[in-house]
C-alpha cells in the first residue's frame, strides 16, 4: 500500500509535469492537500514529507483540526474550501488563513467583522459556478464583478483570486475551456482594477487541465490519502 509520503510524491511529479507540458514553472503552482474526514495522523505524515498546505472542507471538523494541530506546534496554512452558513463564519474567520468558497456578500461581510483585527487579513476567493448546475454552490459569471467590488471594500479580507469546482466530466476539452472561463473571469476583474494572483481550480482527476489553463492552486483529496471514508 502506498504511503501518504509516497502519494504526495505521484502527485508533485504529476503538477511537474503538467507544468513542463504548457511551459510553465511547477514552483508556481501550490498543491492544497484537502484532509477533510482524514485523521490528523495523515495530516501530520504530510507534513513530515514537506506539505503545509491542508484544505477543510467541515467547519466543526475543520475548526477542530486546526486548533489541535496549532496547539501542537505544527505551522500549517488552513485553507475553508466547503460552504459556509452564516452562522459558521465566526470559527472560520477565527481558525483558517484562507477561505475559497464566498459566494455572497454576506458570508464576506461576517467574515471581515469577525476576523481579529491583530492578525493578518484572511485571503479568500470567491467560488464561480462556471458550469451553470442549479445545484452547485457559486456566484453566477454575471454576477461576479458586483460581489468581488463588495469583497474587495471589506476590512480584514484580502480578495486573492477565483474558485471554481466545474461538473466532473473525462472530457478534457470540456475541462479545460471551462477552467479557461475561470482565467477569463479573473482577467477580466483584473482590467477594472483588482489584482487577483490565485485561480483555486482542479482536482485529483483534472489538475492537468487546471494548470494547462493556469491554475496557482489544485486541490488534492483521495490521490493523496485515498478515498474518503
Amino acid at each position: 500500500m502506498m504511503s501518504v509520503s509516497d502519494n504526495l510524491q505521484a502527485i508533485r511529479h504529476r503538477i511537474s509535469e503538467a507544468a513542463r507540458a504548457c511551459g510553465r514553472d511547477a514552483a508556481d503552482i501550490l498543491l492544497l492537500a484537502v484532509s477533510k474526514t482524514k485523521p490528523d495522523a495523515d495530516i501530520i505524515a504530510a507534513h513530515a514529507a514537506g506539505q503545509t498546505a491542508f484544505g477543510e472542507n467541515y467547519v466543526q471538523e475543520g475548526c477542530d483540526k486546526a486548533q489541535r494541530l496549532t496547539e501542537a506546534g505544527l505551522k500549517l496554512d488552513w485553507h475553508f474550501i466547503g460552504p459556509i452558513q452564516s452562522n459558521k463564519t465566526r470559527p472560520v474567520a477565527t481558525w483558517f488563513d484562507w477561505v475559497h468558497s464566498i459566494d455572497r456578500e454576506k458570508i464576506a461581510s461576517r467574515l471581515s467583522e469577525q476576523r481579529d483585527a491583530h492578525r493578518p487579513p484572511l485571503n479568500v476567493c470567491i467560488q464561480v459556478n462556471v458550469s451553470g448546475e442549479t445545484s452547485k454552490s457559486g456566484v453566477a459569471p454575471d454576477e461576479l464583478p458586483a460581489l468581488a467590488d463588495a469583497v474587495a471594500r471589506l476590512p480584514r479580507l484580502a480578495l486573492r483570486g477565483l474558485m471554481a469546482i466545474p461538473e466532473p466530466t473525462d472530457d478534457a476539452a470540456l475541462q479545460r475551456r471551462r477552467f479557461a472561463h475561470l482565467r477569463q473571469l479573473r482577467d477580466e476583474l483584473n482590467a477594472r482594477g483588482h489584482a487577483l494572483d490565485t485561480l483555486s481550480m482542479g482536482m485529483s482527476q483534472d489538475l492537468e487541465a487546471a494548470i494547462a489553463e493556469g491554475a496557482t492552486l489544485v486541490r488534492v483529496g483521495s490521490a493523496l490519502f485515498g478515498a474518503r471514508s
